[in-house]
Order: C-alpha cells, then sequence, then structure tokens
C-alpha cells in the first residue's frame, strides 16, 4: 500500500473507462481515504460519474467496474494487497488493503527516511511567496505572527512536494507612513531632550519603542536636531527609525523560525518611474481612462466589481499602482504562480490586483491572494488586549518569550487560515497532553526513550530477523494506514494553500501511536521478532511525526 499503489489503481480505472468506452468524457476519478474502517481503506465514487453516459443504474455500473478492477489487479499481480472490495449504495466502491500491503508501507518508510510522504505536484512551478511584509513601523504583532507561520510552513510544504519556492518580504519603506514615522521619532527625540510645548502628530506612533529609538538618536547625534523640524530632518528620522525597526523585526521572525530570501524595499525598486512605465503599457492596452482629472484602470473587464483610480486629481498615485507595479516585477523575475499572504483587511484587494495581474498578460490563477484571518489571545477564558511593554499590542516577540516559538507556529497554524483564531495563552505553555503542541512532540520523544531502553539489547536485536507477519493488531494497522496517508495529507495541503491539514493529520497520529503503546507492549524478551517488528513500527511512526513538524517549524525533541 502506498502512493503509487493508489495512483496505479486511478490508472486501472481510467483504463477500463476507456477499454470499454463507458464515456467519451474525461473523467476525474478520485480515490478518498474512508473516514470509517467499516467502508474500508480507500472509497471510489467513479460509479455515480458515469450514471449519465452509461444510462445505467450506479449500483450496476459498480459491479462491472469492480469485476473489470479485480481482472486487472490479478494482471498486475497486485490481488495479493487488496483483501477485498465490496459495493455499496448508492453506488461506492470500498477498497480494503490486505496486511501485506500494510507491510509494505513500513519498508517504504524505511527505505525513503526522510523523503517519505514526498509527492511529485502535477505542475512543478516557480513560485514566489510574499507574507508579513508589515511597514516598519513598529513591532510585529500576533496577526503578523500568524501570516509569518502560514507563509513559512507552506512554502516548506510545497518545496517538499517538489516546487522551487523563493520567500519574499515587500517593505513598505516610503510614503505618507514612514515621514509620519519620522516626525514622531523626532518628537520623542525632542521630548526626551526636554523641549516643552511640543504635541505628538495627529497621525504619530505612540509606542514605547520610539522612546527607545530616540535614546539612540540622542547617543548618536547629541542634541544637533532640538529645533530642528525640517524636511531633511524629518527625513534622516524617518530612514533611521525605519531602517531600526526593520532590523529589529528580521531578527524576531529569525526567533520564530521564519527567515526570507528577498527583502524587497518599495522605495529602492518601485520608482516613480516604474510605476510610469506599468501605468504607460496599461494605457497602450486601452485599459485606463480619465475621468474627474483622475486616471481610471479598468478592472471590471477582468471581474472586478469597479473600475480603480490609479492616478488621484491631485496627480499622486494611489497604493493600487505601485502595487501593479511590484506584481509586474515578480512576473518578470520569472516566476510561474504569485502567492500574496494578507491580513483580512485585505479582502476589497483580491479581485482588483488579480484584475492587474490579467491585465498584464498573465492566467487569473498565476496569482493566489491568501486572507489571513485575525488571531486573538485569551488567558483563562478572558480576551488580552493590552501589551505588558508596548502600551498597544501584543507583540510576537512577547508571545515567544511566554509560550516558546513551537507552540506559537502551532497553535496559529491549527485553524483554517480564513478562521479566525483563538490562541489559548495558558493552553499553550501547558506541559500535559491537554496541549496539542505537547501531545505530538511527547509521541515522539516517548519513541525516542524506548529505543533509548532498546539499547541495553543492541546486540540482541541486530541478530534478530524483521518478522512483518507478526503485527496483527488493529491498533497497529490503524497507524499504518495513518502513515500512508500523509503524502495524501501534503498534497491537500499544496494544493489548498493552507498547512492546517498537517496539524489535525499529527494530533491524529499522535493519538494512534499513544493507542497502540497503551495496548501493546514494544518489548517482550520472550518475543524478539515481535519485539524488533514493533520497533521498526514505531521507528517509522516517529520518522513521520518528525517530517511533518519540521515542515511546520516545530522542534521533535527526544526528551521531555
Amino acid at each position: 500500500m502506498s502512493y503509487d499503489l493508489k495512483n496505479t489503481i486511478i490508472q486501472l480505472f481510467k483504463d477500463i473507462i476507456q477499454e470499454n468506452s463507458l464515456t467519451n468524457r474525461d473523467v476525474l476519478i478520485e480515490i478518498e481515504n474512508s473516514k470509517e474502517r467499516q467502508f474500508g481503506d480507500w472509497s471510489v465514487n467513479a460509479a455515480m460519474k458515469l450514471v449519465k453516459d452509461c444510462k445505467k443504474p450506479p449500483m450496476a455500473i459498480a459491479q462491472f467496474l469492480v469485476e473489470k478492477i479485480e481482472e486487472k489487479l490479478k494482471q498486475k499481480k497486485l490481488d495479493t494487497k487488496i483483501e477485498k472490495i465490496e459495493i455499496k449504495a448508492p453506488g461506492f466502491i470500498n477498497i480494503f488493503i490486505s496486511s501485506k500491503a500494510m507491510y509494505d508501507v513500513l519498508s517504504m518508510i524505511q527505505d525513503q527516511g526522510d523523503h517519505f510522504g514526498r509527492i511529485a505536484l502535477k505542475n512543478k512551478q516557480k513560485i514566489l511567496i510574499e507574507f508579513v511584509s508589515a511597514n516598519p513601523t513598529g513591532p510585529l504583532s500576533i496577526a503578523h505572527a500568524r501570516q509569518a507561520a502560514v507563509g513559512e510552513s507552506l512554502a516548506s510544504i510545497l518545496t517538499f512536494c517538489g516546487q522551487t519556492v523563493s520567500k519574499e518580504y515587500y517593505i513598505n519603506d516610503d510614503g505618507n507612513q514612514i515621514r509620519n514615522l519620522g516626525l514622531s521619532l523626532l518628537f520623542r527625540y525632542q521630548e526626551k531632550l526636554g523641549k516643552k510645548d511640543i504635541d505628538l502628530p495627529e497621525q504619530g506612533y505612540k509606542g514605547d519603542y520610539l522612546i527607545e529609538l530616540a535614546q539612540q538618536m540622542i547617543d548618536l547625534e547629541g542634541a544637533k536636531f532640538l529645533n530642528d523640524n525640517s524636511e531633511p530632518t524629518i527625513k534622516k528620522f524617518s530612514d533611521f527609525a525605519a531602517q531600526s525597526i526593520l532590523k529589529g523585526i528580521e531578527q524576531e521572525l529569525k526567533g520564530f523560525g521564519v527567515e526570507f530570501d528577498q527583502w524587497f524595499s518599495q522605495k529602492d525598486h518601485v520608482t516613480n518611474d516604474k510605476v510610469n512605465q506599468v501605468l504607460n503599457y496599461l494605457k497602450t492596452k486601452n485599459l485606463t481612462y480619465e475621468l474627474d482629472g483622475a486616471t481610471w484602470f479598468k478592472s471590471t473587464e477582468f471581474g472586478d466589481d469597479k473600475d480603480r483610480v490609479v492616478i488621484k486629481s491631485d496627480g499622486l498615485f494611489t497604493y493600487l499602482a505601485p502595487d501593479i507595479a511590484y506584481h509586474k516585477m515578480k512576473f518578470d523575475r520569472g516566476f510561474d504562480k504569485l502567492i500574496d499572504i494578507l491580513g483580512p483587511d485585505h479582502h476589497g484587494y483580491i479581485n482588483r490586483i488579480k484584475a492587474a495581474a490579467c491585465a498584464l498578460g498573465h492566467n487569473k490563477n498565476d496569482l493566489e491572494v491568501l486572507i489571513i484571518q485575525l488571531a486573538t489571545l485569551s488567558r483563562a477564558g478572558q480576551p488580552v488586549k493590552m501589551s505588558t511593554r508596548a502600551g498597544e499590542y501584543i507583540t510576537l516577540q512577547e508571545l515567544i518569550e511566554e509560550v516558546g516559538c513551537d507552540a506559537a507556529r502551532f497553535f496559529f497554524l491549527m485553524r483554517r487560515c480564513d478562521s479566525q483564531l483563538d490562541f489559548d495563552l495558558e493552553l499553550a505553555k501547558k506541559h500535559s497532553m491537554d496541549n496539542p503542541v505537547y501531545y505530538v512532540q511527547y509521541a515522539h520523544a516517548r519513541i525516542c526513550s524506548i529505543f533509548e531502553a532498546a539499547n541495553n539489547y543492541k546486540t540482541k536485536l541486530e541478530n534478530t530477523p524483521i518478522n512483518f507477519d507478526l503485527i496483527s493488531e488493529p491498533e497497529a494497522f490503524d497507524l499504518i494506514r495513518k502513515m500512508n496517508a500523509f503524502s495524501d495529507v501534503l498534497e491537500i495541503c499544496a494544493n489548498s494553500l493552507d498547512p492546517q491539514p498537517l496539524t489535525t493529520y499529527l494530533r491524529e497520529l499522535a493519538a494512534d501511536f499513544h493507542a497502540f503503546y497503551s495496548k501493546c507492549r514494544v518489548f517482550d524478551e520472550s518475543q524478539w521478532e515481535l519485539t524488533k517488528a514493533r520497533l521498526v513500527l514505531i521507528e517509522c511512526v516517529k520518522r513521520v511525526i518528525a517530517i511533518g513538524l519540521n515542515l511546520l517549524g516545530v522542534s521533535a525533541p527526544e526528551k521531555m
């Protein structure tokens, strides 16, 4: 039983349909993992898909398909890997895998090692994932932290599945927000030097981190800017603040296990000239027009609900204009697919930037925009609103200091990207089986401790042959079935662009292991062949857990 066996059976069904002229259509044959053991290991719904073509009841079609697939399996000498095939109303074909195929999974994991579960997606692509991209105006919040966890894990999974992936942080280091940052720092600088009768700018930033940066400016420059509010001074303070904060962001992300291949500066790369070039290109394609003194992009021609302004009546660009230029630059760098990971306040952005991609000559699906919903923190059932340090919000650094990187990464990924997440701080800190990440890690550590004890019997075990036929317990087969589904789960994550199914899978695999461990004694000195077989079984479990945790950016400890 393996991913290859499943693909082989899918192909056999396709051959049967073609050889018997059951349809002229290209029917998608899918084999799903059965949720309940009574329905076998795999379930096929091909019969229902062929009803209109064959003009027969689905049960009759299913019976025909089963007769043919059993013949094919015998011809391919694969019948020993199938225990039985049953038909259930209204026409499902349920396939039960034999114990021999189960044992093949263990051998396969041993052979493939850390590559087990790796699949080749149908369309191999060069992919750019842009995520976090927080403005360098303050420390990262937990909203950015969730985006970071998703982006890094998704990049790991896609890479594991054979895609070529680059990770990029887009630095929005130009514009009014950066000027306001400089004004805010200048205010804190002058305030710290004792200047009276000054106020924080109306759109200024209030975080305590600016007080720390103000002291750094005093240490560097003294009091020379005490009475200087000129534009060059504001720019100097803006650049210093943005660069300092960005350096802090990079350090925070590294501590969170997130590193980027490229830090892309808007100020350095998305120049006015680049923006004008892309707008001129759209103009030559008759995709812009003038109205009320503004320049509009005809985004409705590509599925947007209304056209969008790209140059305002005052001659300034809207934020969409440099974004179009930036996405053109992404494609021009040779990427086949772009993935933007954004916060929940960007829902209205999706259609307009997809429209821009189409206007630039790309397919709509060449750009995916993932909206990551908010994460809220709770402690003892009560929401946590205020930061203990910054006075505004809980930062990523504060979260890591309280619960640790592993718990933070795992908890951020436990819900689907499009679902809001309630992050229970107390649960994340617990060293108990109630804590989901501890539960999974403990399974790995428990297996490591078993192998540490096995070292006392190293010579005996090395001289004992492996006999998988001795593995017969339902709990053992449940473990093997779960491990065999690993590649399917990774494919789901890759296709849905969401790491969440992997967190669920690892919790279920850990649960199956704990059930096996409580029921089946691994060491039995009266049955060394059985002991050897069970050790191989749990070694495979350990490996799969380690691979899965690594893809999520979570450690697999040997002791806990």
